[in-house]
This record gives C-alpha cells, sequence and structure tokens, in this order.
C-alpha cells in the first residue's frame, strides 16, 4: 500500500461511524444481536459459532461482532465437556481462516486495481519474501488486528500459505481463550471487546503509522 497509514484511517472511521449508529439507535449493538441469534440457533449451535467468529474476522465487520468473547461465554457458561471444547474450537478455527482468506483475498484484489507497471517488480518482490511467525503471532493478538494483516499480506502478493499458519496457530490460541475466559473474570475478557479499547488501540495503530510515512516521505 502506498502509505501506512490508509488501514488505521479507514478502521477509525469504520469504528467512529458504527458506534455513532448504535448510539443513535439506528443499528442494535453487536451483542444485542448476536444474543437473539443464539436464541434462534436451537441445534445449529456450532454452525453459529462458526458464522460469529467469521463475521468477526472479517476486516471492518469485526468492531461490530463481539464474537470470540460471545461465543466462549457461550459454552464456558454451558458447562461444557472436553468433546464441547473441541468442537468449539475447530467451528472458531474454520470461520477465523475463512476470514482470513477473505481478507486476503479482498487485500489482493485491490491491490489489482491499484498496481501499475511501475511497481509492478516491487509487488513481485514483496511476493517472495517470506514472512516472520513473530509478526503474525502479533498480529494473531486480536482477531481485529489479524483481520487488517491479512489484508496487508494479500495487497502485497504474499503467499497464500500464510492464511494456512494462521489456521494452526489458531488451534492452541482458542483453546487457550476458552480456559483463559473460563478461569478469568468477564470483565477482564470483555476488555478485549470494548470499543474505546480498540479505538484507543487503532488511535495508538494510526501514529505510529503516521511516523512511518512522515519518515518515508523524509527518504524520498
Amino acid at each position: 500500500m502506498k502509505y501506512y497509514s490508509s488501514l488505521p484511517i479507514t478502521a477509525l472511521i469504520a469504528l467512529i461511524v458504527l458506534q455513532t449508529l448504535i448510539n443513535f439507535d439506528v443499528v442494535p449493538p453487536g451483542m444485542a444481536l448476536l444474543t437473539m441469534l443464539k436464541d434462534a440457533a436451537g441445534e445449529y449451535f456450532y454452525t453459529l459459532i462458526l458464522l460469529i467468529i467469521l463475521l468477526e474476522s472479517i476486516v471492518y465487520v469485526g468492531f461490530y461482532f463481539p464474537g470470540q468473547f460471545f461465543a466462549v461465554l457461550l459454552v464456558v457458561g454451558a458447562n461444557p465437556t472436553t468433546s464441547d471444547i473441541i468442537k468449539l474450537t475447530i467451528a472458531m478455527v474454520v470461520g477465523a481462516t475463512l476470514g482470513s482468506f477473505i481478507n486476503y483475498e479482498i487485500g489482493r484484489r485491490a491491490s489489482n486495481n491499484r498496481l501499475s507497471r511501475n511497481n509492478f517488480s516491487n509487488a513481485q518482490a514483496s511476493a517472495v519474501q517470506p514472512v516472520s511467525v513473530k509478526s503474525l503471532l502479533i498480529a494473531m493478538i486480536h482477531i481485529n488486528s489479524l483481520a487488517f494483516f491479512m489484508v496487508t499480506q494479500g495487497a502485497l502478493k504474499r503467499s497464500r500459505k500464510i492464511i494456512g499458519l494462521a489456521g494452526i496457530l489458531n488451534l492452541p490460541y482458542y483453546l487457550a481463550l476458552i480456559f483463559a475466559t473460563a478461569a478469568l473474570s468477564e470483565e477482564v475478557m470483555q476488555l478485549a471487546e470494548n470499543t474505546t479499547f480498540l479505538m484507543v488501540a487503532v488511535s495508538i495503530w494510526l501514529i505510529i503509522a503516521l511516523i512511518l510515512d512522515y519518515r518515508k516521505h523524509l527518504a524520498l
């Protein structure tokens, strides 16, 4: 992408717009909508979990759905067996992996629309550069940051293997998330799905991106 700040700016705008719509009752809060879906799910409980995680893992859409928190609380609150935990983990990993694929393709298609002959060779060079596992693990701190990470990988035309790697790494991540939710208080887990927390995180991301853009401009 031409500017490092492009994604954080659009992310911050999306957060503000969504929060404004919720505050003026134009759309219901994400948790309220998820609760209605849960009541209507019936025997399709794990399919609902998959869809919730898929929605949260898609870039921008994820700001509206507190999917991870909601999905884990549903199962933990039901006193799950080992089998339930395994099924939940599989459903969440499949949903997150599908979301990563969608985000990657969004970035790739957006890059194709902007690509010119002048920077084609640069895009090819980026495609063959290996992605560090460290960068992926940092992005996996929150599902929204992973979404933007995958958009960037698609825009740089990196190998699609990164999607599969993220899926594999998500297996222990979601198992840990389930056990953490069971062990920690609801208030601590809910922090990661708090709109104010997300806005602060995106604002910090934007500040760092603006500094990188400024340094890039000075280097030209």
